[in-house]
């Protein structure tokens, strides 16, 4: 398993970090500016859905299909690899599934509503209390695509900062959401940027625990098991939250062009290094 860990923990780790943390990027955005560029963030929401959906349907896939019918052979291992990556699929399905909606953090929300939220008299702890739900929220559905980013950074560090980079533009809208809701409840901007900074936390934690889980028991047919997992996981974030939150913002050209975009760019770098 040499392969799996030339790209190095701390490489590994280092990128996961600077990804979960990106959500901090969105919060400053949120704190300190009066105005949402709602086709900046189309077109950015586009891009790191076009480099997820190519990265796991080209590269991703492809390498866990490999190790694992290097493992188990052609047939049993072209079955474990669709095997696991629906697999993935599904547990981000539960626990995209097991918050409640309106605890859910994949809504689109603009700057704006800090700005024109309600004066301070009106403020409600109530409205804390949904920040805190809503950052947690989005720890959860950060904790396997911090594993995502991990794992793909341990395989081939250009591949893992490809999936950093897109995960990270995917956090940017989270950290605007926690800072909207922190923010109306207690009008604290320093609480509403370390809640959301916080939130991003769960990334290099889920890397942690799941590395350390799995790695006394890591073979090859375990590493292709776990790839194509992240694959799915990979698939699964970008269909059902980066391209509707993209469309939400309201430049459906503009997420298509973003989509088509982080495809080929991921293409030709891939290209390169052959």
């Amino acid at each position: 398993m040499n392969g799996f860990l030339e790209g190095g923990v701390g490489f590994a780790f280092g990128l996961t970090l600077l990804a979960g943390l990106s959500t901090g990027i969105g919060s400053l955005a949120a704190l300190f500016s009066r105005r949402t560029n709602k086709a900046f963030l189309c077109a950015a929401l586009g891009f790191s859905a076009g480099v997820m959906v190519y990265v796991s349907m080209i590269e991703i896939f492809g390498k866990a299909r490999l190790a694992l019918t290097g493992a188990l052979g052609l047939r049993a291992g072209s079955w474990a690899t669709a095997g696991a990556f629906f697999a993935g699929i599904l547990l981000i399905l539960l626990i995209d599934r097991l918050i409640p909606s309106y605890e859910n953090p994949h809504e689109t929300h603009g700057v704006e509503e800090i700005w024109n939220g309600p004066p301070a008299e009106v403020r409600d702890e109530r409205l804390v209390r949904m920040g805190v739900l809503t950052a947690l929220a989005i720890g959860i559905h950060n904790f396997p695509e911090g594993l995502a980013t991990f794992v793909s950074a341990l395989q081939d560090p250009a591949l893992g900062l490809s999936v950093a980079v897109a995960i990270a533009i995917h956090n940017i809208p989270e950290g605007i959401a926690v800072s909207v809701a922190i923010f109306y409840g207690s009008g604290d901007r320093r609480k509403a940027f370390l809640y959301s900074l916080f939130s991003g936390l769960a990334e290099p934690v889920g890397a942690l625990v799941g590395w350390g889980l799995l790695r006394p028991f890591m073979s090859p047919a375990v590493f292709g098991v776990l790839f194509a997992a992240v694959g799915g996981i990979m698939v699964f974030i970008s269909l059902d939250q980066l391209l509707p939150a993209a469309e939400k913002y309201g430049f459906h050209h503009l997420a298509i062009y973003g989509l088509i975009s982080g495809m080929a760019l991921m293409a030709v770098s891939l290209l390169l290094f052959l």
